[in-house]
């Protein structure tokens, strides 16, 4: 595939500005872009398919998706038995399990945690204070998701730096198979490896001696429906990946967003209470996830195509939410944009658990750095990007300032 629009994509040099790509795409809805792959780009197709039973999210089933996905390291091992993700199943499986952590995201757990949100964010600029540089990510946007998602599932701070490393081979893994080298791919099945073994230990612990956290929440659940061991360790890798590195993501592009738009920035810090609508639009015009991959059950008719079963699907999330035939103006960013239905967490049956603690971290992070950077430019545009083509976002974020207050 290495002609296709689709595969420059996920060329890293794209990796700054994919979305020229994207409204090449959007020419032809559905496109096929390789020998077992279509993408979808436009925002009524790809809004069909997000609601389309006959596409699945277990690659299993997908004619190439299997060994490629347990090659890649994206299913957690347990014994003979490989466990995808609750995101990575369908119905009824996929129900069951996100049923059983939805449970564990209670709406008062969220209210505390969004009261912790905004004194961590504090601590961490305030270490920054009178400083004339500051690393959005560094500084702030990974350290904030980082410290929130080891609380609420119940790992150590102090093992951050372990599963960051897994962290970073695993998010390579939602990219398709064609995007990663063979060293990636090493890197992410030992990195899947290691990652199991670390949770299969800190589960012991908690089933010893429970903690008031989500880990120990899902050992003692005591419903019909609980989950078993090797579903609990999958889960925890799911959420201890995606639970930050897409909210790093979401920071980091809101910012830069607004430091490439000063007009938007002088308007939230003159009116912060429009963060709101601020970051909703932030999710549409550069989200955090930029694309799914699905498989065709059966044969589907799109916009005049026929996708075969078995087949591999790219969702284009942010190619849909661009779309200028549903948002006008669409590749302006608008803070104050209405009737604002963008694909910034998914949609259908999968739409991301995690939304509602990510919009609090990203509202809260933001709506400080606008008040507490004096005169901020950004030291370098673009600036360096991450190698992952879906879950895209900078490196780094260098912005300096008069100061940080």
């Amino acid at each position: 595939m290495t002609d296709t629009l689709f595969a420059q994509v996920l060329d890293e040099a794209s990796r700054a500005d994919p979305y020229p790509l994207y409204a090449l795409l959007r020419q032809t809805p559905v496109s096929r872009q390789g020998e077992n792959l279509y993408a979808v780009s436009t925002y009524r197709a790809v809004t069909a398919l997000l609601h389309d039973p006959r596409i699945s999210s277990d690659e299993r089933k997908s004619r190439t998706g299997a060994g490629a996905l347990a090659a890649s390291g994206r299913l957690i091992e347990d014994g003979g038995e490989r466990k995808p993700g609750f995101i990575f199943l369908d119905p009824p499986e996929h129900d069951r399990l996100r049923a059983v952590v939805m449970r564990q995201f209670t709406p008062h757990r969220i209210r505390l945690l969004g009261r912790h949100v905004e004194t961590l964010v504090d601590e961490l600029l305030d270490r920054r204070a009178g400083q004339t540089t500051l690393d959005v990510v560094d500084d702030l946007a990974y350290p904030l998701p980082v410290t929130v998602i080891c609380e609420l599932l119940g790992v150590p701070r102090e093992d951050e730096p372990r599963f960051h490393v897994w962290a970073t081979a695993l998010a390579r893994t939602l990219d398709p198979p064609e995007g990663m080298s063979e060293e990636e791919v090493a890197r992410a099945t030992s990195a899947a490896a290691e990652l199991r073994a670390y949770l299969v230990e800190l589960a012991g612990q908690r089933a010893a001696h429970p903690r008031p956290d989500l880990l120990s929440g899902l050992l003692t659940d005591a419903s019909g429906d609980r989950m078993n061991p090797p579903e609990i360790i999958a889960t925890m890798a799911l959420l201890l990946i995606a639970g930050h590195e897409t909210t790093v993501n979401l920071i980091t592009n809101g910012m830069l967003t607004l430091l490439r738009n000063p007009e938007a920035l002088a308007l939230l810090r003159e009116r912060p209470e429009l963060i709101t609508p601020a970051l909703e639009e932030v999710l549409r015009y550069d989200p955090p996830v930029q694309f799914r991959t699905r498989t065709t059950l059966t044969d589907v008719e799109l916009d005049g195509v026929t996708v075969p079963a078995g087949a591999n699907v790219a969702l284009l999330l942010a190619s849909a939410s661009r779309d200028p035939e549903r948002f006008p103006q669409a590749d302006r960013y608008e803070p104050l944009r209405q009737d604002n239905q963008h694909l910034g967490f998914g949609g259908g049956i999968h739409y991301c658990v995690g939304a509602p603690l990510a919009r609090i971290e990203a509202r809260v992070a933001l709506g400080a750095l606008v008040r507490r950077l004096e005169s901020p430019r950004l030291a370098a545009d673009p600036p360096p990007y991450r190698q992952s083509a879906s879950l895209r976002g900078p490196r780094h974020l260098v912005v300096e300032a008069a100061r940080v207050t």
